[in-house]
């Protein structure tokens, strides 16, 4: 709101409750110089006043980079690694430490860890990730 001296019948922004929008309202009633009762001026609705909303960002998504430690890892085993021997990656198949494995999505991971009975946390290229196992 501006610093500007309101009056009953002057035009302000305010939350229709009925269009569900930021519209232009005429003040109706006024309680110590702020409004309290406001006209829609597309729908006619009168109602409580309510300040304007703020329209939301855009949702942007992060890009995960992999930490410096798990790319120097990567680029130390990837000469080891032999794409021939690597099994193919499937949620229904037992994983073992330091197993070579061929994602369709993340390419050639090594097994660092198993973690339980049902997941294995393979580095790739891109770093590490969690994968679901048997």
């Amino acid at each position: 709101m501006s610093d500007a001296v309101l009056s009953v019948g002057d035009q302000i922004e305010a939350r229709c409750t009925k269009c569900r929008k930021n519209n232009d309202h005429v003040i109706i009633t006024l309680e110590e110089g702020a409004p309290v009762k406001v006209q829609c001026s597309v729908c006619s609705r009168q109602h409580k006043y309510r300040l304007p909303t703020v329209p939301k960002k855009a949702a942007t998504r992060k890009v995960v980079k992999p930490k410096d430690a798990d790319r120097k890892e990567w680029e130390a085993l990837q000469p080891t690694m032999d794409s021939s021997k690597a099994k193919a990656y499937s949620m229904t198949d037992a994983y073992k430490l330091k197993a070579l494995i061929d994602h369709p999505v993340f390419g050639l991971g090594i097994v660092q860890r198993v973690i339980g009975s049902q997941k294995i946390e393979v580095l790739f290229e891109d770093g590490k990730k969690v994968m679901r196992c048997q």
